[in-house]
Formats: C-alpha cells, structure tokens, sequence
C-alpha cells in the first residue's frame, strides 16, 4: 500500500499520456506543461487513454519514484474538474481511485471537512492563557 505524508501534495494530470514516457518524459511534462518542480517532493499522477494504467511520479531525496498499475479489468474512476493542465487532489482522493472507489457517489463526513482551530488551555479567544498572579 502506498502511503503519501500529510504534508505532500498529489496533482492529477487532466489529459491522457503517452504510456512509452518513463522519469525523464513525465518530468519534462511536469515542468513544461504544469509549471511545476519535479524535484519538490509532490506526487503526480498521469492516466493512460483507455484509463486502465495509472503512473505516479514523486521525488525522494535523492530519486525518483515510478509506479504502475495496470488494471485486468475495468477502469480508474475519476472524475476530473478544474482548469489548466493539472488539478490538486486529496490523498484519500488518490486512494480511492487506486482502490476504484467512485469519488463521486462517495460522501466525506461534515466534520472531516470543516477547518477548525486548536485553542490553547485556558483561553476562549485562542490567545495564549494568562499567568495567575
């Protein structure tokens, strides 16, 4: 099982690729067509035409990483949106489609995606708590 950081990015590429490119050829298609550094640490993930084969190219310290999946049957479901070359996905979108899990019939609960914010102890408005005296 693949497991991303919580602090790496994952882009999905938003047209099919030529599956022939390896490292050098999605590397060239990140910094050319995305305007993005390969070499940042982030995951980006490209799809074949028929969408049944699944790269992700992601740096790591001192290499680069490619993986492939290619599906028997069937195929990735995503269902793209956005504007430009790539848009930013969650990692459990990315899991979900290596696991072939529809996005788009799946439902986030409410408190996953609410932002909220840690308050120090002792302190309603979040500031820090006052010294007793």
């Amino acid at each position: 099982m693949l497991n991303v950081a919580g602090t790496v990015r994952v882009f999905l590429c938003r047209s099919p690729i030529d599956f022939r490119k390896a490292h050098d050829g999605l590397c060239a298609i990140v910094r050319d067509q995305f305007r993005d550094d390969p070499f940042g640490g982030d995951v980006f993930v490209f799809f074949n035409k028929g969408r049944d084969r699944i790269k992700l190219l992601l740096w790591d310290r001192n290499g680069f990483w490619l993986l492939y999946k290619r599906l028997e049957q069937g195929t990735f479901p995503f269902d793209v949106r956005g504007d430009g070359a790539r848009v930013e996905i969650s990692r459990a979108q990315l899991t979900m489609i290596l696991e072939g899990i529809d996005g788009r019939s799946a439902k986030i609960a409410s408190h996953f995606t609410t932002p909220f914010v840690i308050r120090s102890r002792g302190a309603a408005d979040g500031s820090a708590p006052r010294p007793t005296s």
